[in-house]
């Protein structure tokens, strides 16, 4: 997954607002106990939003499993003249060199863990990632949007230089959803040139992702529907989790 399909990536991605995302998870960030400093930004792809936090002063760390789409937001990153570490790294065996005071996962990243216990490993690594104080902030498709929206369904786009043919089918017994996407990409001289990608989502309910961070030792877990701070409703296509380590009462040593 997000091989070849990086070159093509940021240009299909071009409705998403992205200030609006940096923004919100700035402000979520500040619900932390602590002043957040350091941030780990786990299956950050091509940098698009850890680039945005580094340039709002946060000291990022960008990981990601594709060496493609961490070689895009290599690039984003020299263009845009900030400086962010970039690793490839398997978030549910994250590991830093010093802990963070907030890990974040945007994106559907955590709908790509699709084996059973890979979140909670996920969130038992986050947890250890964290300075006291600290916050996990994540976002996910619903199960109303893998099972109802995408589910079975098929989509296409064809723009000047890129088309996409995207077919998805849904396993309600693994609450999974599949998706065969064939990429259509114009060349220099005027050829196309075609690839084909599987990804692969898991439906999530709210209920287990918070009794999976509760596990893992989190506290004060919250669940807001969308970029807003309300409670999610049944038709919420996107949800965001914050969930915090406890602070400690004694002088923590870095």
């Amino acid at each position: 997954m997000y091989g070849e399909f990086a070159q093509v990536y940021d240009r299909l991605m071009d409705d998403v607002d992205y200030d609006a995302w940096a923004a919100h998870y700035a402000h979520l960030m500040g619900l932390c106990a602590r002043p957040v400093r350091r941030v780990a930004e786990c299956a950050c792809g091509t940098g698009s939003l850890t680039v945005r936090l580094a340039r709002m002063g946060y000291e990022m760390t960008g990981l990601d499993l594709s060496q493609a789409m961490l070689e895009r937001a290599a690039e984003k990153a020299r263009r845009a003249g900030v400086r962010v570490t970039l690793a490839r790294q398997d978030m549910r065996g994250l590991t830093l060199g010093r802990r963070v005071d907030a890990v974040l996962c945007t994106c559907d990243g955590v709908n790509y863990l699709t084996g059973e216990g890979d979140a909670a490993a996920f969130f038992r690594a986050a947890y250890a990632a964290l300075r006291p104080g600290g916050g996990l902030f994540f976002d996910v498709s619903t199960a109303h949007k893998l099972r109802d929206v995408l589910g079975d369904a098929f989509f296409g786009e064809e723009r000047d230089d890129v088309c996409y043919l995207w077919q998805n089918r849904y396993d309600g017994a693994a609450r999974t959803v599949e998706m065969d996407v064939t990429f259509f990409v114009r060349e220099a001289d005027g050829r196309y040139r075609r690839f084909r990608e599987l990804h692969r989502q898991r439906a999530y309910e709210t209920d287990e992702l918070e009794a999976a961070l509760r596990a893992a030792g989190f506290c004060g877990v919250r669940i807001y529907g969308g970029q807003t701070l309300q409670a999610p409703c049944a038709q919420d296509e996107r949800i965001h989790l914050a969930a915090f380590r406890p602070p400690e009462t004694e002088e923590e040593s870095v």
